[in-house]
C-alpha cells in the first residue's frame, strides 16, 4: 500500500517543515514512512533533521549527469526513510523537475506513506507537481485571513487536479480557545477535515536550532501531543504501489496557477 501526501501551506512561515516531520514520526508508528524534500529552490528540512552534513541529496538525483544513487540519498532517521534536498543555487538550477517522477515512483514501490515537504508558492512547474499528483494534501495553515486564504487557493488547485484533501493542521495558534470562531468558520470552506490545532510553543523553536524534530527533541511539549493527535486524525488510505508508481512515472508536469 501507499498513501502519498503533500504537505502543503500556501505560504511560508507557517511551520509545514515541522509539522512534516512530526507528523512523519507520529505515523511512523504504525506505517512505514518516507519524507522527501521537494522544495528543491527553499529546501531546508535537512536542517530541522540535522542532515546539513549529508553528501548526496534529491538535487543529486535530479541532475542528469550525477552518477548518484536513490540508497545514497536516502537517509534513515527517527524511525523512517528521510531523501533530503540539497541548497546549493548551482544545484537548483541545474536540476531536470522532470527526474522527480522517477525517484517519487521508486520510493512508492517500498513504503506505506510518503510525505512530500512541498514548496511553500506554486510558482513554477517544479513546485508544483508535488501537490498536482500526490494523492491527498494535508494543507498546514496559521489561523489568519491571509494564510487562510492562500491555502485555499493551493486546495483549489489541488483538486483541478483530481488531488483530494486529507486534512486541514491549524499551526501556531497563540490562543486555542480564541481561535475556535476561526477554525468553524474555516472549516466550510476547505474540502478536508479540520485535523488539530497545534499552539504555539518554544520547544518547537528549540527543536530547529538544534537540528532535531520536535518529537525527537520535546516528545512531551504541548506541540509534540497535538501532532500525534493531528496523525492519528488522518484516514491512511490504501492504495496499489504498482499504481502509484507508473501515475508518477507517466505524469504530465502541470503549469504553476
Amino acid at each position: 500500500m501507499v498513501d502519498a501526501l503533500a504537505v502543503a501551506s500556501g505560504k511560508g512561515g507557517t511551520g509545514k517543515t515541522t509539522a512534516t516531520l512530526a507528523l512523519g514520526m507520529a505515523l511512523a508508528r504504525d506505517y512505514d514512512v518516507t519524507v522527501v524534500d521537494t522544495d528543491t529552490g527553499m529546501a531546508n528540512l535537512l536542517f530541522h533533521a540535522g542532515l546539513a552534513d549529508v553528501d548526496v541529496t534529491l538535487h543529486d538525483l535530479l541532475v542528469a549527469d550525477r552518477e548518484a544513487t536513490l540508497e545514497e540519498a536516502t537517509c534513515d532517521r527517527f524511525g523512517m526513510r528521510i531523501v533530503p534536498c540539497g541548497t546549493s543555487l548551482e544545484a537548483f538550477q541545474a536540476a531536470d523537475p522532470t527526474r522527480l517522477r522517477g525517484v517519487i515512483a521508486d520510493l512508492a514501490a517500498d513504503t506505506d506513506v510518503l510525505l512530500l515537504d512541498s514548496p511553500a508558492t506554486l510558482g513554477s512547474r517544479g513546485a508544483v507537481l508535488p501537490v498536482a499528483l500526490a494523492d491527498r494534501i494535508v494543507l498546514v495553515v496559521q489561523p489568519t485571513i491571509p494564510a487562510i486564504t492562500d491555502a485555499l487557493k493551493v486546495q483549489e488547485y489541488a483538486t483541478a487536479y483530481g488531488t483530494g484533501v486529507a486534512g486541514v493542521l491549524f499551526n501556531k495558534v497563540h490562543d486555542p480557545a480564541s481561535v475556535d470562531r476561526i477554525v468553524d468558520r474555516a472549516g466550510q470552506y476547505f474540502e478536508g477535515p479540520i485535523i488539530g490545532t497545534v499552539p504555539m510553543d518554544d520547544a518547537a523553536r528549540e527543536a530547529r536550532r538544534a537540528g532535531t524534530p520536535l518529537l525527537a527533541h520535546a516528545p512531551d511539549s504541548d506541540a509534540g501531543g497535538a501532532y500525534r493527535d493531528a496523525a492519528d486524525a488522518i484516514d491512511v488510505a490504501v492504495g496499489e504501489p504498482e499504481a502509484f508508481a507508473d501515475r508518477f512515472r507517466n505524469a504530465v508536469i502541470p503549469d504553476p496557477p
